[in-house]
């Protein structure tokens, strides 16, 4: 059963994940638009989360050389691997390259994005809890 659910929600969960991080750099940019030499980031969405469901961490899995330290494997440290400068803007004589409008517009993309997967999410669980419960929703 648990191959199952896995297959089932897997998807759906990186994909909160890629958003809700690709979230919080439009969130850094637009928080850091008047901050001298701030350079935007962004990370290309498609990609990454191609590269996450197909087991990919960017890399940046932590390396041990003792059998006692502990491998670990931070969550966010992986996306951070896919983390590139944005192309395109002007950057301003103090040295910053947000623009504000390009900002605006990704993050509220990003966040239809992300309700959407959350709504899509929601209503396979309640379809997975119908089924297993016998009742219908």
């Amino acid at each position: 059963m648990g191959g199952f659910l896995d297959q089932a929600l897997n998807p759906l969960a990186d994909a909160l994940r890629v958003s809700g991080y690709r979230q919080q750099l439009l969130s850094a940019n637009i928080a850091n638009a008047d901050t001298p030499n701030y350079k935007a980031v962004d990370i290309p969405f498609s990609k990454t989360l191609k590269a996450v469901q197909a087991g990919d961490q960017g890399g940046l899995a932590l390396q041990t050389d003792n059998a006692r330290q502990l491998a670990g494997s931070p969550a966010s440290a992986g996306l951070a691997a896919f983390v590139h400068y944005q192309r395109g803007s002007q950057v301003g004589l103090d040295g910053n390259s947000v623009d504000m409008n390009r900002e605006q517009a990704s993050f509220l993309q990003n966040s239809v994005v992300y309700q959407a997967d959350l709504t899509f999410l929601t209503g396979t669980i309640k379809t997975l809890n119908s089924v297993i419960t016998g009742n219908v929703i």
